[in-house]
């Protein structure tokens, strides 16, 4: 099946299969919360990003496997509601950017900074911490070796524009000055985005919007 990011909460997760790396998408929760299982194909080491919601979901999703990591990406309440009780289930180690990490109620095993790399097997993928939508968001890029970069962005992009800032200038000021600086500027138009809410994009339909952005202001 050709995989099209289009899940929804109740229905089953939709299977991006990568030659090292297979990206299992979720939606869970009130808020239609998504969240990523990644399988290094190697290995058989799994990661989730983003315990979002609805614990027995994303613990089937995860099988018997397990899985060594658990990302998330932000300290807002709907990315963690499911945390604690993966964590519990599963012993895995848990990664969260530094400076957000004191706003999620489960401890942070290791604390991310922008550059900071996570290894799940043979597969490695690079943080980048992005301010505006929180003091410590972390996007995720997986650099695919045979073919085009993965970008998994918790709320700082999605398919239309930067995550929320409440309209705060200097927050969407930061958020689309990292953004630009740290995505669209060092990522080709090939990469696929999957946010943490909703479809998912790639930065080639979004780049032709930058200015409208920045223009609107949100």
């Amino acid at each position: 099946m050709t995989y099209s990011g289009a899940v929804r909460v109740g229905g089953p997760a939709d299977v991006h299969e990568l030659k090292d790396l297979m990206i299992s998408k979720v939606a869970v929760g009130p808020m239609d919360n998504n969240a990523y299982l990644l399988r290094c194909r190697a290995t058989g080491q799994q990661l989730l990003v983003d315990a979002a919601n609805d614990a027995e979901t994303l613990l089937t999703l995860i099988g018997d496997d397990g899985i060594t990591a658990v990302v998330t990406t932000h300290r807002h309440g709907d990315h963690w509601q499911a945390l604690a009780q993966v964590v519990a289930a599963t012993g895995a180690t848990t990664y969260a950017g530094a400076y957000d990490a004191e706003g999620i109620p489960v401890a942070t095993d290791v604390l991310v900074e922008d550059g900071d790399t996570i290894r799940l097997g043979e597969v490695e993928l690079t943080a980048r911490h992005l301010v505006g939508h929180t003091p410590g968001s972390i996007a995720l890029v997986y650099d695919d070796p045979h073919g085009h970069p993965h970008l998994f962005t918790g709320d700082c992009l999605f398919p239309g524009g930067v995550g929320n800032t409440w309209k705060d200038p200097e927050a969407f000021a930061s958020l689309l000055s990292d953004v630009e600086t740290k995505l669209f500027a060092v990522l080709p138009d090939e990469t696929w985005v999957y946010p943490g809410h909703g479809k998912d994009t790639t930065l080639g339909d979004e780049r032709p919007h930058v200015p409208e952005w920045r223009e609107r202001g949100w």
